[in-house]
């Protein structure tokens, strides 16, 4: 069939015969010349990033402020290129259509033509605001807005439905407007295992949150299936690009996510959107003990870890080791004794500036100790003295003694092992309650100890990278020794004439001489650095310990905090501000999600008499949506025959099985906890040994009477089945 002349060879529209009333030329024809110029756009800009990049590979290599501007070059057009190379056609949102006809198309990047013509608007763009915000009663000066649904046929994209809103109530033949949207339909659609990218349908009440401004602390507080941890990954994209305070090279973002299933399952997310520069880990990736932490088996230990004044602990621990001799220590050396009184130790050991970390502190003592017997003995040239203080043995253990090189890993065994050690920096803790704390010094870490050993880190400074630089002293003034004697002999081989080598000797060329190639190196550990903006999912799992973890991090205090006080797994009484005012956390803002877009009405009727039993008062959403499939209810023997039935019925999606430690994850089909499963969503969920909802011929009792005080056991287990019950976004089966 021959195609219009005023359209393309081939469109780019392949919609499905059902929806072949949105086919005509004059609902799609614009599009289609528009996607046009943005493939050409698209392959020339591709190849012309692609030039510039290889240009400054290629560049000679400088030094200063050129290499600096060069490498960020490199990583601006890096980043430029991975976006435009990920995608095709579907960098194209949609479309909006001010009042007075100016079309503006979106995209997750902006692209402009050769002509400078703007073909695609970035969505981060202030000007782009309206496609998301507009709403009926408040159209932000919109006619109308188109949304795409894209689909892959193997290099080619294609749009496969598309949904236009009016704001105006004067027809437009240009438009076929449907009730039936495509963001309703993406809701029906079946899931992955990682997460879909919903930019193109984000809706009003989120993309304000997204777009608000970063300084302090901004609580997004939302139930089950309200977007929250979409909200959170495209603030950071936001953020990331609007706001220069949080660029990378201002630290960048962090998002912090409870566990690494959500890590997979959001991976792809923020390089979707554009945004380069944000950090993503779970609190175990804040430090190398975290790998093998195991979760902390006893409630009652993991409780008493949970406190802030740990911090305190920590840094009492430490300072026990900072404690100056109180005699005169005498060095031998080739110019005679030399003496290092009690004074002078103690002034020494005031050099270091507060704040700076234990172990680095040994180089500012080492270089006052240089100054005070410098300003005693200046005979000794400073190469040779430098070199005497660090390999004299006497000196060095006297060091060792007063201000020794410490590990966060040895102080914190040690408070377990030590039963005076922990009276002495834990003095609030009972006799009781430090027994329970006891535990041998070479046992294994939990979950409960990495706050802790990262406040030890904190305190001591990066203790390889301090070895490593005691390491390089030590090993340079071997050198520098060993140098200088070549030195003297080359003099003596001279005469007495001046010459250049004499007027080296104390001058640095034993420094020059010395070769720092072989010297050991430092590692950098990116977790340990700070950030801008901290983004953290599944909030309300924080206890106050670890909320100095993060704290440290983002010295800023400019944090997106997403969580749901209802799914805590420990018992959340307080308020979001109350428990963050608590943490030294200031300039708290709370926004309350609570609309529904994930669970269908059936499912969240049975899940809510389950939280409220427990927490009366929960943040229980709205669903805006029904799909007619009731819970079913059924016994444990009946999981192969449900799992089977749906596979054969559903050729993709996703199904999971929560609490059935027994049943192993197979194709299409997950097996977690009820606390691994947060964050996540599935078409099918199988909830063993669930609490069954309210009015169901299999309720039973309640966890308690709705409006009573549960324990804290209780409010575990009706948020742990509330989690599991929420997780799906089709069908829901509670087996016993």
């Amino acid at each position: 069939m021959t195609q219009p002349a005023s359209l393309p060879t081939a469109s780019t529209f392949n919609l499905p015969p059902r929806l072949s009333h949105k086919a005509a030329s004059v609902l799609i024809g614009e599009d289609d010349r528009h996607f046009a110029a943005i493939t050409e756009s698209l392959h020339s800009t591709i190849a012309a990033v692609s030039d510039r990049l290889d240009l400054q590979r290629r560049a000679p290599a400088r030094g200063g402020t050129v290499a600096v501007e060069r490498d960020a070059e490199i990583r601006q057009l890096s980043a430029q290129l991975r976006t435009l190379q990920r995608f095709g056609l579907d960098l194209c949102l949609g479309r909006m259509v001010d009042a007075d006809g100016t079309v503006t198309y979106l995209g997750r990047t902006g692209l402009t033509a050769a002509t400078g013509r703007q073909l695609l608007l970035d969505w981060r763009a202030p000007a782009s605001a309206a496609f998301f915000a507009a709403t009926h009663a408040e159209p932000m000066g919109l006619s109308s807005r188109r949304r795409y649904r894209w689909k892959r046929y193997g290099d080619q994209f294609r749009v496969v439905d598309y949904w236009d809103e009016t704001f105006s109530d004067e027809p437009d033949e240009s438009l076929s407007p449907d009730v039936n949207s495509a963001f309703i339909a993406s809701l029906d659609s079946g899931r992955s295992p990682r997460m879909r990218d919903v930019l193109a349908t984000i809706a009003t009440d989120q993309d304000a949150i997204i777009r608000s401004d970063s300084p302090g602390c901004h609580i997004v507080d939302g139930g089950p299936g309200t977007g929250k941890t979409v909200v959170a990954l495209h603030r950071a994209a936001y953020l990331l690009y609007s706001d220069p305070r949080v660029s990378p090279r201002r630290g960048g973002v962090l998002v912090v996510g409870p566990h690494d299933p959500y890590l997979a399952y959001v991976g792809d997310i923020l390089p979707d959107l554009g945004a380069e520069g944000a950090a993503l880990c779970t609190l175990r990736d804040l430090l190398p003990e975290g790998e093998n932490a195991v979760d902390e088996t006893d409630l009652v230990v993991a409780q008493l870890k949970s406190s802030v004044k740990w911090m305190g602990a920590v840094d009492k621990a430490i300072a026990f080791y900072e404690d100056p001799p109180t005699e005169s220590t005498v060095v031998e050396s080739d110019w005679g004794d030399v003496s290092i009184t009690a004074a002078e130790w103690l002034r020494a050991f005031a050099a270091p500036e507060a704040g700076i970390p234990h172990n680095e502190c040994r180089e500012i003592i080492w270089a006052e100790l240089l100054e005070i017997v410098q300003t005693s003995h200046p005979d000794i040239p400073r190469s040779r003295l430098r070199a005497m203080l660090h390999v004299d043995d006497v000196l060095t253990g006297i060091l060792n003694r007063a201000w020794p090189m410490l590990a966060a890993t040895d102080v914190i065994a040690d408070l377990w092992a030590v039963p005076a050690y922990l009276q002495m920096c834990a003095p609030w803790l009972s006799a009781d309650e430090r027994l329970t704390l006891r535990r041998k010094a070479t046992g294994g870490w939990t979950i409960s100890d990495l706050p802790l050993l990262d406040a030890a880190r904190r305190r001591l400074g990066d203790g390889g990278a301090a070895q490593i630089a005691r390491e390089r002293a030590v090993l340079a003034a071997a050198e520098q020794r060993r140098k200088a004697e070549v030195i003297e002999e080359m003099i003596a081989a001279e005469g007495d004439r001046e010459s250049l080598l004499t007027q080296f000797v104390g001058g640095g060329l034993t420094e020059a001489l010395v070769d720092g190639g072989g010297l050991p190196e430092t590692t950098i550990d990116r977790f340990a650095e700070t950030f801008a903006h901290v983004v953290v999912d599944e909030a309300q799992e924080l206890t106050d310990a670890q909320w100095q973890m993060l704290r440290a991090r983002c010295p800023s205090g400019s944090f997106t905090i997403v969580g749901d006080r209802a799914q805590a797994s420990a018992a959340f009484a307080e308020s979001w501000r109350e428990r963050l005012h608590r943490n030294g956390l200031r300039d708290v803002s709370v926004s309350h999600l609570r609309v529904n877009y994930r669970t269908p009405q059936e499912i969240m009727d049975a899940a809510e008499p389950v939280i409220r039993s427990a927490i009366p008062d929960a943040n229980v959403p709205t669903s805006i949506r029904s799909n007619g499939i009731p819970v079913r209810y059924g016994s444990r023997s009946e999981l192969d025959q449900v799992l089977t039935s749906w596979l054969d019925a559903h050729a993709d999606g996703i199904a999971c099985v929560i609490g059935d430690s027994e049943f192993t994850t197979r194709d299409r089909v997950s097996s977690l906890t009820p606390r691994s499963a947060k964050g996540l969503e599935f078409d099918l969920v199988v909830v063993i040994d669930a609490m069954p909802a309210a009015g169901s011929e299999a309720s039973g009792a309640h966890v308690t009477a709705a409006g009573s005080e549960a324990s804290g056991a209780q409010v575990t287990a009706a948020v742990d089945r509330y989690v599991s019950m929420t997780r799906a976004t089709q069908q829901l089966v509670i087996l016993r």
